[in-house]
């Protein structure tokens, strides 16, 4: 059952206030104020048809140009997303010192845009193209600009959004032109964490650095559905640290939660934000709604 805005917002700030070394972890939930769709519903089941799994982006030319083509539609509403009040609530956290690490399994770098510092990018970062042969890298809006010219009528469809710079997008693929790694002409991948891949050991290992410094554990808009987000979960329950969880769903961890709150992110993170503010330093508060406004409830559905 969801709770009030007024009633999580105060058990949110005492759960923080009581543990004032936050390891926080986000999901999709967190941008969809921000108009990047999420991937699951509020019971954790798929939305849509999954991604493109690594295996087949790998192996298939087809897969490639169908990606793609659809990226060319769909990345520029990613690019262009501007940070939630979820993400400059959790900005705001950080600048009272309160969290000492963000663990963040979107790749759409909103965090760091709204102001966050410490954040591991856990998923990796949409806005960097990778070459799968020398490790070559460059600007996806880079990529982005050379296929549109390679693809003039591609570059003139519409499609409707879909996440991580997807489109709903349906066409003959077959005439598409993909562009490859200037360096060497190997394949280049966006620098993301597919289905199927594995998170580089230096970022998990970094993330469990933090999480052995940290009072407890905060889950924010995310399902903890996939088990690269879920592992940390239940190292946390294994060290006896507390964990909560603010989404409007379920998740994977609900039973090694200690505190749930199912109601929307940003008018009660905003909550959370005012009631600590007057308790800790100064600080700047990234553009977070005021009071009279954090009613417009969220349409974060805690999918990740």
């Amino acid at each position: 059952m969801q709770k009030s805005v007024a009633q999580a917002g105060a058990e949110l700030a005492r759960f923080i206030e009581q543990h004032p070394k936050l390891w926080v972890i986000t999901g999709a939930g967190v941008s969809t104020d921000s108009g990047i769709p999420d991937y699951r519903d509020a019971n954790g089941q798929w939305k849509r048809s999954p991604p493109v799994q690594h295996g087949e982006f790998m192996a298939s030319q087809q897969v490639r140009k169908r990606y793609w083509a659809r990226a060319l539609v769909g990345f520029k509403a990613l690019r262009e997303a501007q940070p939630s009040g979820a993400h400059k609530a959790l900005a705001a956290l950080e600048a009272m010192g309160l969290i000492e690490l963000l663990v963040t399994q979107n790749v759409d770098r909103l965090h760091q845009r709204a102001g966050s510092r410490r954040v591991i990018d856990l998923h990796g970062r949409a806005d960097l193209v990778k070459c799968m042969s020398c490790d070559y890298q460059m600007m996806r809006h880079a990529m982005h600009s050379e296929m549109a010219r390679m693809n003039p009528a591609f570059a003139m469809m519409e499609a409707t959004h879909a996440p991580d710079g997807d489109a709903d997008l349906e066409a003959d693929f077959s005439a598409f032109r993909v562009f490859d790694c200037p360096r060497c002409g190997g394949i280049l991948k966006p620098d993301v964490v597919y289905y199927g891949d594995v998170v580089p050991p230096q970022r998990r290992v970094a993330a469990e650095a933090g999480l052995k410094n940290a009072q407890a554990v905060l889950a924010v808009g995310t399902s903890l559905m996939v088990f690269s987000g879920y592992r940390f979960c239940r190292e946390a329950h294994a060290m006896g640290l507390p964990i909560g969880s603010l989404s409007l769903g379920v998740t994977r961890a609900d039973a090694l939660l200690t505190h749930q709150w199912r109601a929307p992110l940003t008018p009660v993170l905003t909550h959370a934000v005012e009631q600590l503010a007057p308790r800790h330093r100064a600080l700047d508060t990234h553009g977070l709604p005021s009071s009279q406004n954090r009613q417009g409830a969220s349409r974060s559905s805690g999918s990740a």
